[in-house]
C-alpha cells in the first residue's frame, strides 16, 4: 500500500469552493492587509493634512494671535512684521523727504545775497537760505520786476504788488524791500522758508 504524500492529499481540497479552509489560511490575511492598506492611501488623498503633524506644538504657526492684536510674518527674512493693534495698524515710518539742494554762495551785491545777509542777522542757517532759494526760484527766479497775470508781483510774488509798499515806497524795483517783506510774510504764515518750502512742494504754493 502506497501512502499519499500530504502536499499530494491537498489537491482535491483547492478544487472545493472558495470558502474552504485553505482559502481562508492561506488568503484571508493578504486580502485584509490590502483593504487596510487602501483605506489608509484613501484617507491620506482625500485629507492630505491628517496626520501630517504630530501635536499642534510641532505645526507651523503663521499667524501668531496675541491679547492686543494679530502680527503677520511678511515672509522677507528682515524680521519686519506689520502688527494690528487694538486702535490701527502701524506699517514702516516712511521715508523723509530731502530738502532742497544747497545753495551756492550768492554773488555780492545780489538779491540773494540780501537774502542771506537778512536771514543770518535773524540767527538763521545755511538751510533756511537753500530753502529760501529753492522757494523763490520757483516763484520768480529772484526777479525784481516778475509779474504773473493773476497780478502777482516781485521776488516773493506778493499778491498784490502793492502790499510791500508798507516796506518801502521802492518795492517795485527794491530787491532789499521785496525780500524783507517776503521774510516777513513767511515768518508770520509758516515761521521759516524751510516750512514755507515744505508747503510749497506739497501744494504748489505758499
Amino acid at each position: 500500500m502506497v501512502r499519499r504524500s500530504r502536499r499530494a492529499s491537498l489537491v482535491p481540497r483547492l478544487a472545493g469552493p472558495l470558502n474552504g479552509p485553505i482559502l481562508r489560511s492561506r488568503w484571508s490575511l493578504p486580502v485584509y492587509a490590502f483593504f487596510v492598506a487602501f483605506a489608509i492611501v484613501m484617507v491620506m488623498v482625500t485629507d492630505p493634512y491628517s496626520g501630517a503633524f504630530a501635536d499642534a506644538n510641532t505645526a507651523p504657526n503663521h499667524w501668531a494671535e496675541t491679547t492686543v492684536g494679530q502680527t503677520l510674518a511678511t515672509g522677507s527674512g528682515s524680521g519686519s512684521t506689520i502688527d494690528r493693534g487694538v486702535f490701527g495698524s502701524h506699517a514702516a515710518p516712511p521715508k523723509a523727504v530731502a530738502g532742497p539742494p544747497s545753495a551756492a554762495i550768492p554773488d555780492p551785491g545780489s538779491a540773494q545775497a540780501i537774502a542771506l545777509g537778512i536771514l543770518t542777522s535773524q540767527g538763521m542757517g545755511a538751510d533756511q537760505y537753500s530753502c529760501l532759494v529753492s522757494l523763490w526760484n520757483r516763484e520768480s527766479h529772484w526777479r525784481v520786476n516778475a509779474e504773473n497775470p493773476d497780478g502777482a508781483y516781485g521776488i516773493p510774488q506778493a499778491l498784490p504788488g502793492s502790499k510791500m509798499a508798507a516796506f518801502g515806497a521802492d518795492w517795485q524795483t527794491s530787491a532789499s524791500t521785496q525780500i524783507l517783506w517776503g521774510l516777513s510774510y513767511i515768518k508770520g504764515r509758516y515761521a521759516t522758508p524751510c516750512g514755507a518750502w515744505a508747503h510749497s512742494q506739497s501744494t504748489g504754493w505758499y
